[in-house]
């Protein structure tokens, strides 16, 4: 009988106490029961924050996700380049009472105290923890390390933080009893001590870091770590800040924005790999520290000579995800990377390339070239996330690589499958970027695409539209990708309350190849989305809403939705109109096309330089033809001008020279013969030739001259054969019997790279000029930019014959 009691005291009498401890919420009889119980509750907690979160741009997307690690996953935002990031900007205590704990009594109680280092869920809601986002849904087959260049060298061990070897697990009880020490040694705890307890404790199974965050008791020894903070060693600080990583302390807790004050105080004392380390380490926990990488950046000089290839590659990592490089940096990183280039293995160029282009770190050709071609010679064994970067260093720097190009036209095909949405939309990017319409590349990317469009933000989307339209990849060549696509816009229309540039980024990719879904402009163009998109700070949207309602105006006639206010399509139309004035129209090439027609046609009144479709962003030289050929005026402002009768003309004597005179011209088919000196030019001319041939002579043409490669000299018997009118034909006309003509001087910029196919915007505009009633004349680059050397007359036998047999 005594010996049942004792039985049934014992168990009794050893867990009273943990029935009074009120500083934890556990009891060691019932952990097993109450674990579960938290694992539930911390599932349900992360849900509810996905839920709540919606969409945020700037976290990695899913398809470059490799593990769901909490530290790993918050360091992915690396793919987010395109974005603004939000530099977080805590309000920092005072120095003079930036510690202000007098003791271990007043640390035991939070009301009492001046810094709240609690995990309230006031601060969990502000900063939602990372495990959250691990719950998005993922493309099963995407695998892809953001990280995985610190694998490539053993020197980044003591530089960086390897989130996928994550330290081993210690049981819960172990913790509990380090818990049990912090309150037993209270104010006699030393600086060894707090940073070797939290890095014990950082060693949990992350399942239980929201048990131990919730603990009163480590609420405690991060106060005892703010109390200390000065105390600290330096390699103490970054013992400290990295178990902040793998206990996943929200990026804007207090206790964080303390430490990164007393490392940036610290900083001109930090050797260099500490430097890093710890900029490292703040880029694990996702804090923004703007004025610590300053100090990092200013060290460089001062350890230029101690940076090798695993130091600068870090460097550069670090620089892109802070999205910035000083300028006075430039030159010494842009002397390092030639230097170290043929040193780096795949990933580590893959990195580079990826930093560049984050910080936005403007690199000279021949370097940019030199970079490239490393990235050419390895780019079989480089993982398609390094792939990508060098695509995304192109994109930024606009420089057509064609060995790397032809390489992507083959490896794109091939990894497609893997490469994932993102992946993808980038190379997409890319390619649209630069111009270069590749079949063998756009296909894979439109095949591989319908099957991903569930794991597709809407900024994936709107970007893969608008580069497929820009490059001119008709609907017809893959019907189920515009499709599908333009469906994900339709599944996403809450995401475009937060991100309404995207939506138009779409509908005009659309627009460009004639795809029209009115459900969508419907929305893009109601008052409601008109006015979130002008409150937009990020982009100027005014002029991508003026663009897609003028190309609804003209594409779709029977429209009877929302359109644009008419203040609003004159305020941007006089922008547009403003910049124009500035740059497109003072360029050599049009000033010379206009001086050429107006000396053709008779006057300055028959030639109006103007924004015929405002909206497409780009000047025409609009001339307007009656039925016989004649130039009918079209300027308004040149009233003054008048045409020279014939009779005037016929008395000229034959020596005056008609340099600066307006005059009509016409050119007929002998003399143009003869100006291109083509094979058929002797003996074609016939006896109603105004002149002789033997009134030419040829001069010296200049190297590298294009379409007319003969000089030509004047003489009276030209002049007369050019002033002589010419009949238009059978020219399409108006009601009024008016051809109106759109002359062009288009530039490489208008066309795909070593190609016919205009780009998106360009191919909108000659079809948009057609529907309202005007005949495209083009002036080629590559034909007009070499009769700008060329003398007056071959000038204007090329404008004429440009502008009348267009119209035959």
């Amino acid at each position: 009988m005594a010996a049942c009691v004792l039985c049934r005291r014992v168990p009794r009498r050893c867990y009273l106490p943990l029935l009074r401890r009120k500083s934890t919420r556990t009891q060691y009889a019932q952990v097993s029961q109450e674990d579960n119980q938290e694992r539930r509750t911390v599932s349900l907690e992360c849900q509810e924050t996905s839920v709540q979160g919606g969409y945020k741009l700037y976290y990695s997307p899913s398809s470059y996700y490799s593990v769901c690690n909490p530290a790993a996953t918050r360091s992915q935002t690396d793919n987010e380049d395109d974005e603004g990031i939000s530099v977080y900007a805590p309000s920092y205590w005072q120095r003079s009472n930036r510690y202000s704990v007098s003791c271990s009594r007043n640390l035991s109680s939070s009301k009492n105290t001046l810094l709240d280092l609690a995990f309230n869920k006031e601060s969990q809601q502000e900063a939602p923890s990372a495990s959250a986002y691990c719950r998005k849904p993922t493309p099963p087959e995407v695998k892809v390390d953001t990280r995985a260049f610190l694998k490539c060298r053993p020197e980044y061990a003591s530089m960086a933080l390897y989130l996928s070897h994550r330290p081993s697990h210690i049981e819960w009880r172990e913790g509990m009893s380090l818990l049990q020490k912090v309150t037993v040694l209270k104010g006699n705890m030393k600086p060894s001590d707090v940073s070797e307890f939290l890095g014990e404790l950082s060693r949990l199974h992350p399942d239980r870091i929201s048990l131990l965050r919730s603990d009163q008791r480590f609420t405690m020894l991060l106060r005892y770590a703010v109390e200390h903070l000065r105390l600290f060693t330096h390699s103490q600080l970054l013992q400290v800040l990295q178990a902040f990583v793998w206990l996943d302390v929200p990026s804007s807790h207090t206790v964080l924005g303390l430490l990164e004050e007393e490392l940036s105080s610290r900083a001109d004392q930090m050797s260099l790999h500490q430097l890093l380390l710890a900029a490292d380490l703040w880029r694990c926990v996702g804090r923004q520290v703007p004025r610590f990488l300053r100090h990092l950046y200013q060290s460089v000089h001062q350890y230029i000579k101690q940076v090798g290839a695993a130091e600068l590659v870090l460097l550069l990592y670090i620089m892109g995800e802070g999205r910035r490089c000083p300028k006075d940096l430039i030159h010494p990183i842009e002397q390092l990377l030639m230097q170290k280039l043929h040193q780096l293995h795949p990933e580590e160029v893959g990195t580079i390339c990826l930093g560049l282009f984050k910080s936005q770190t403007s690199l000279s050709g021949a370097a940019v070239t030199h970079i490239v071609d490393v990235a050419h010679s390895l780019v079989e064994e480089m993982s398609d996330f390094a792939i990508v970067n060098v695509l995304k260093f192109l994109r930024f720097s606009y420089l057509y690589h064609r060995a790397w190009l032809e390489a992507m036209a083959r490896e794109v095909p091939r990894r497609a499958q893997k490469m994932g949405v993102q992946g993808l939309m980038h190379v997409a990017l890319a390619c649209s970027a630069l111009h270069c319409k590749d079949d063998k590349i756009l296909m894979a990317i439109a095949e591989n695409v319908p099957s991903l469009v569930p794991h597709c933000r809407s900024k994936d989307s709107c970007k893969l539209l608008w580069a497929f339209g820009t490059l001119g990849f008709l609907p017809a060549q893959c019907p189920s990708f515009y499709s599908s696509l333009t469906e994900s816009l339709r599944q996403r229309k809450a995401e475009f309350q937060q991100y309404p540039g995207h939506l138009l980024t779409g509908l005009l990719g659309l627009a460009f190849v004639s795809q029209f879904p009115e459900d969508l402009i419907e929305l893009a163009l109601s008052p409601e989305f008109v006015k979130l998109a002008l409150k937009s700070t990020q982009l100027e949207l005014k002029k991508d809403l003026f663009t897609l309602d003028r190309a609804v105006a003209l594409e779709l006639p029977q429209w009877a939705g929302p359109r644009l206010s008419s203040e609003l399509r004159e305020e941007v139309e006089a922008m547009l109109w403003k910049f124009a004035e500035s740059d497109v129209c003072q360029k050599t090439e049009v000033l010379e096309a206009e001086s050429g027609l107006r000396d053709m046609l008779g006057g300055e009144r028959f030639v109006h330089k103007r924004m015929i479709l405002p909206h497409t962003r780009s000047i025409d030289l609009e001339v307007h033809l009656d039925s016989s050929g004649q130039p009918v005026p079209v300027n308004p402002a040149s009233e003054k001008d008048l045409v020279l009768p014939e009779d005037t003309l016929s008395k000229l004597p034959s020596h005056q020279s008609w340099e600066g005179m307006e005059i009509g011209v016409s050119v007929t088919d002998e003399l143009l013969a003869q100006i291109t000196n083509s094979s058929n030019a002797a003996g074609s001319f016939t006896e109603s030739a105004s002149f002789k041939p033997t009134s030419l002579h040829q001069v010296q043409p200049e190297e590298g001259w294009g379409l007319f490669d003969a000089g030509l000299a004047l003489s009276s018997d030209l002049t007369k054969a050019l002033i002589t009118p010419k009949s238009i034909g059978s020219a399409p006309q108006n009601a009024n019997g008016i051809v109106k003509l759109a002359i062009q001087v288009s530039s490489r910029n208008h066309y795909c790279y070593h190609s016919d196919q205009l780009l998106g915007l360009h191919a909108m505009k000659r079809r948009q000029l057609k529907l309202a009633g005007y005949r495209v004349v083009e002036l080629r680059h590559r034909e007009w930019s070499p009769m700008l050397r060329k003398s007056r007359a071959e000038k204007m036998a090329y404008l004429h014959c440009k502008v009348y047999n267009t119209l035959e």
